[in-house]
């Protein structure tokens, strides 16, 4: 039987639809790519107003940060509002930035990925301030650039820079509503063949590089065939793919005097950044072309102009079904739904390597939309998950420090 204040927030939540969507809709129709975010956050920073948040703020990084209740206990709520471009516009059937709302979906691009979290993680926290569901937390919802260029980034700012200091973090990325706990990790390798160029008429007179990394092209597709031999029982196996080749010459008729490849490597649990690179390394195709390999650094302004070096290497993370930040999402979500959620894990990466992976601090995910339609043509949130998402938002924070010591840290 549903509590008391479930039936206040699922009442509220149906009520407040109608303005959630709008809400979606209004961000969907800016463009918003990696570093082009100004405008759509001062959208939501006066959303956030409108709604009468105790403390709208944005930080040096770019992110807005909207805070409701003011006690000890310190719950975040992230989403971010960056978005992947839109390719092909032949490819859409609608319109990427219109939202248009088609029996009963939401296109466009950043309606899956994710500004429907965002939308549901506002009106939530509104929710849970105007039901008075505070009583000694403070709820921060983060909505937090760059995720897509540098995913967790934008966290290793929040934290490193003491901006936040959360007991759990709630990541709303698409998980269908279902509680995430977990994704393996991820990092960029670049591998540089170094050769010496020579006019094409003669090719003998030089060395080509592009010939000494086609060896290495294949070892690296039979490394990912070993890596799929050995999985984790709950992340499954780590992967490696050749994302990108580029080459130089100083003509198209001279040979190649360089040849790089880059590698996009998924590390399951136990995988490590200097396990992954030693892998290449010692690769016979690797050493016999005397190869380099290197794990890049990211260093691209934000749309405020901040620069955060860091390493393109994203750390896996996972915690465990029995957490209170798990139980306390599943308890909500059950009576959310009406049903037990499914409890699972994303396939792609989000800003929890930051929060959880690399600061250790315990991290869940349930938002609406399917992961499936991120970065897709497709791209997509049924509008019926929108109510239930901000029911979530309003509700987990009480029933979450009641389940849980106030600890920081895993």
């Amino acid at each position: 039987m549903a509590s008391r204040d479930e039936i206040r927030v699922a009442v509220a939540a149906e009520k407040a639809a109608p303005d959630i969507l709008a809400f979606l809709r209004a961000m969907i129709a800016i463009p918003s790519e990696s570093a082009g975010e100004a405008a759509v956050i001062e959208r939501i920073a006066r959303e956030m107003r409108k709604l009468h948040f105790d403390e709208v703020r944005l930080d040096a990084f770019g992110n807005v940060l909207g805070r409701v209740g003011h006690g000890p206990r310190v719950i975040a709520v992230d989403g971010h509002v960056d978005t992947v471009g839109v390719g092909d516009r032949g490819t859409w059937a609608h319109d990427p930035y219109a939202g248009q709302l088609d029996h009963g979906i939401v296109y466009g691009r950043g309606a899956s990925d994710q500004e429907a979290g965002v939308a549901a993680a506002v009106y939530g926290a509104h929710i849970a301030k105007d039901l008075g569901l505070l009583d000694g937390i403070t709820l921060w919802v983060t909505a937090t650039v760059m995720e897509e260029d540098c995913d967790g980034l934008c966290w290793q700012y929040l934290l490193k820079e003491e901006v936040l200091s959360p007991e759990v973090v709630v990541i709303t990325e698409p998980t269908n509503l279902a509680v995430y706990r977990g994704h393996r990790g991820r990092m960029e390798i670049e591998v540089r063949a170094q050769g010496r160029s020579a006019h094409g008429s003669a090719p003998e007179r030089g060395d080509n590089a592009v010939y000494k990394m086609a060896p290495i092209i294949g070892a690296v597709q039979r490394l990912h065939a070993e890596l799929s031999e050995h999985a984790d029982p709950f992340l499954g196996p780590g992967s490696v793919t050749i994302s990108d080749i580029r080459s130089t010459s100083p003509s198209l008729c001279a040979v190649a005097d360089s040849c790089t490849i880059y590698l996009d490597r998924r590390l399951t649990r136990g995988e490590t950044l200097e396990g992954a690179v030693s892998q290449i390394q010692n690769l016979p195709e690797v050493r016999a072309a005397g190869a380099t390999v290197t794990v890049p650094e990211y260093q691209r302004p934000t749309h405020t102009g901040y620069v955060l070096p860091t390493r393109k290497y994203y750390p896996t993370w996972v915690i465990e079904e029995s957490h209170p930040a798990v139980e306390a999402a599943v308890s909500v979500a059950t009576g959310v739904l009406g049903a037990r959620p499914a409890v699972g894990k994303w396939v792609f990466s989000t800003n929890g390597v930051a929060t959880c992976g690399l600061y250790g601090v315990p991290t869940i995910g349930f938002g609406p939309a399917n992961e499936v339609y991120a970065h897709t043509p497709d791209d997509q949130c049924p509008l019926e998950h929108l109510p239930k998402a901000a029911a979530f938002y309003a509700l987990f924070p009480q029933i979450y420090t009641r389940l849980a010591r106030p600890e920081k840290r895993l």
